[in-house]
């Protein structure tokens, strides 16, 4: 694959830290040409000491007008998009008791939004160039209700339907649309989510995470660099006749036909 991405635009929204970062790393050893996006400037500068070449730009990407000029900002200076990856927000987990409207709405602001106010703009410059792939990196939470991740769930529900339509919808175009739907996985975001947990189940984060990791047949979590894996796979030449579908990686948790 390094001859295939030597010189690709690769944009990937949340490339600071987690799973962003291991498919920045990743790109980057390939030759691309690899722009990460964060809110925190301090992030970026901190993520590009181990992404030689590589660029960056801070954006709030849940705000429409600063993912549009995101993408604007990276036409212009890096021309086409060639590979765009949604790495960046996530939906709290909160405990089905505490939530309200605004806790579903914030959940929709955090992850659904965050993935389609960059998508919309490269979607669309892609469709222009007749070419171009998109990776929406997703969550497990989508597929399996979780009564600490509804709200969040939803949010991935309605991104996997947004995958399979634009998939469906611009594969005339040159352009594939993929999904993946991480179990959990080593990052920051873990802690939070189990905080949730231990709250739902009146016990301590450290044994909510290991009753999750009980529920896991492979026995572990997954490792960011394993999801940059399968990121590098799906926007290479090797996965292109795979569109308009999310690939679940959860270890055999939910052994179910989706």
């Amino acid at each position: 694959m390094a001859e295939y991405y030597r010189n690709k635009v690769v944009l990937i929204t949340g490339g600071s830290k987690g799973i962003g970062f291991a498919c920045a790393k990743q790109f980057v050893a390939y030759g691309a040409k690899v722009i990460i996006s964060s809110r925190e400037q301090a992030n970026i500068d901190q993520a590009l000491q181990e992404l030689p070449g590589a660029s960056g730009f801070s954006a709030d990407v849940s705000d429409a007008d600063q993912a549009a000029a995101l993408v604007a900002h990276v036409q212009q200076q890096f021309g086409v998009i060639d590979v765009l990856v949604n790495s960046a927000g996530a939906a709290k987990r909160t405990p089905v008791a505490e939530l309200n409207p605004a806790s579903w709405r914030a959940a929709m602001d955090a992850k659904y939004f965050t993935t389609i106010n960059v998508l919309d703009p490269v979607v669309k410059l892609m469709a222009a160039a007749g070419r171009g792939v998109i990776v929406n990196i997703i969550g497990s939470g989508g597929r399996v209700a979780s009564p600490t991740h509804l709200a969040g769930g939803s949010a991935n529900a309605a991104l996997m339907l947004a995958t399979a339509g634009l998939g469906n919808a611009y594969a005339s175009s040159g352009i594939r649309v993929v999904g993946i739907n991480p179990g959990l996985t080593e990052t920051g975001r873990v802690t939070s989510g189990m905080e949730a947990e231990a709250r739902f189940l009146g016990i301590t984060v450290d044994e909510a995470l290991e009753k999750a990791v009980q529920k896991i047949p492979m026995g572990r979590l997954a490792k960011p660099e394993e999801v940059a894996d399968l990121v590098l796979f799906l926007a290479s030449d090797k996965a292109r006749y795979i569109t308009g579908t999310t690939i679940t990686m959860d270890g055999a948790q939910s052994p179910v036909i989706l």
